[in-house]
């Protein structure tokens, strides 16, 4: 972690202590390091680590957050920790993401479940084999049908397609 800046948010309780650490985490690119319950007055520490601009942009963005729910005690950022700051944020007190390790695949052949498809093959057909499929004279009486039905429901000469022209009021 040397090297890299540190933000400490310090509330009263712990779902504002949440609440601050969610709204840092979601506002910029750094990494939840742990929090520290104090030993009396029920004061939560939130710490981050990440580069300096999103350390400052996550502790204002939790403050904020954390300050509309409950008190907001203190918050600091320090840019660049030095080597020794290291060994003081590990402390038994900290508590906090643990890194787990990946889960090691079994090397060997026996112990693998070999997966079978029960569903049988579905053969798959393109729409232009659907279309030859249909028979070719169905689209043909549709359209007769339609234009029977059209010229029973107009008169001679009128045509439904057309609406009157407006008149021109504008001058």
């Amino acid at each position: 972690m040397s090297g890299q800046s540190l933000g400490l948010i310090e509330t009263v309780g712990l779902a504002v202590a949440v609440e601050a650490a969610d709204a840092a985490l979601k506002s910029a690119n750094v990494e939840l390091t742990g929090y520290e319950l104090s030993k009396g007055g029920g004061l939560v520490t939130v710490k981050l680590t990440g580069e300096v601009g999103a350390i400052n942009a996550a502790v204002a963005a939790g403050v904020a957050s954390a300050s509309k729910i409950g008190e907001v005690f203190a918050w600091k950022v320090i840019a660049r920790t030095a080597s020794g700051i290291d060994n003081m944020l590990k402390s038994e007190e900290n508590h906090g993401p643990e890194k787990q390790e990946p889960d090691v695949v079994p090397e060997d052949n026996e112990s693998l479940i070999s997966v079978r498809n029960l569903e049988p093959d579905v053969e798959t057909s393109s729409c232009l084999t659907l279309a030859e499929e249909r028979p070719s004279d169905a689209p043909e009486a549709l359209s007769l049908a339609l234009a029977e039905e059209k010229s029973a429901d107009s008169e001679p000469g009128e045509n439904k397609t057309t609406r009157p022209r407006a008149k021109n009021t504008r001058r």
